[in-house]
């Protein structure tokens, strides 16, 4: 969900710098003078609390309910997750990824600033791309806003579908089934942004990706720790080739993308 460039040391979701510009910020006032201070474009209020978007000079940043959570100065981990993705599905002692109308499908839970989605979309690998988002201050940011610059294209690229629902709700309720799922909605399994995100990484959660994704399909989830017990859930939950791997970060522990398939 972010750039996971942030110098906390356990992961994204911190008390986010306040806004000179904007009044009613509830973090105080900084100098109006620091070129670095954070800009706010849109504050939005809804069903899982308050939602901002800020630019810090040419870096925009997403805020949640007052913690920081994402930014566009560096997508390397959301790149990451979608490539490990598709390394999990490709044989490794067969063929690459299969071409033309047998190409994988994949759905991205989050579209946060994007990355993902936008590095998903450069790789003709896959057949169809769906994003699920259930935020609308995001997605309107996407469509006509200022993220649009970043995804635009990608959006316009006719394997794309953007579902605007939540990412929970969707994979408990729907009967379609994709090849890959890459999901970065939380700070990972024991760190979600709200409450109603802890069902995913239940039992009952679990086994709602599994049922989403086809016979040998993978799920890719990003956390900015390790768990061991998280990889013992999976397991329990019937997942197959468990394990988690690791993504280099400036300071403090690494963050990680949990990997497991779907047997059958």
């Amino acid at each position: 969900m972010t750039s996971r460039t942030t110098t906390e040391p356990a992961g994204r979701t911190h008390p986010a710098a306040a806004d000179p510009t904007d009044p009613t910020d509830p973090t105080g006032p900084t100098s109006p003078a620091d070129p670095t201070a954070p800009v706010t474009l849109d504050r939005r209020h809804g069903p899982y609390g308050e939602v901002v978007l800020r630019r810090r000079g040419e870096v925009y940043e997403i805020i949640a309910n007052g913690c920081f959570l994402m930014d566009t100065s560096d997508g390397r981990s959301e790149r990451l997750l979608v490539d490990a993705a598709r390394t999990a599905l490709a044989d490794p002692e067969g063929p690459d990824l299969p071409e033309g109308p047998n190409r994988p499908t994949l759905l991205i839970g989050g579209l946060g600033v994007g990355f993902s989605l936008v590095h998903a979309a450069a790789q003709p690998d896959w057949a169809a791309i769906t994003v699920a988002e259930r935020e609308d201050a995001i997605v309107d940011w996407h469509r006509s806003g200022p993220l649009a610059a970043l995804t635009g294209d990608a959006l316009a690229d006719p394997r794309v579908s953007l579902l605007h629902n939540d990412l929970v709700a969707h994979l408990q309720h729907s009967s379609e089934r994709y090849d890959a799922l890459c999901l970065d909605i939380d700070n990972g399994p024991d760190w979600t942004v709200t409450e109603d995100n802890r069902g995913l990484y239940s039992p009952a959660g679990l086994a709602a990706c599994r049922a989403r994704l086809t016979p040998g399909g993978v799920l890719a989830i990003w956390s900015a720790q390790p768990s061991e017990a998280f990889e013992e859930a999976m397991r329990n939950a019937g997942f197959s080739s468990v394990r988690t791997e690791e993504v280099p970060v400036a300071r403090g522990v690494p963050d990680v993308i949990h990997l497991g398939r779907n047997p059958s």
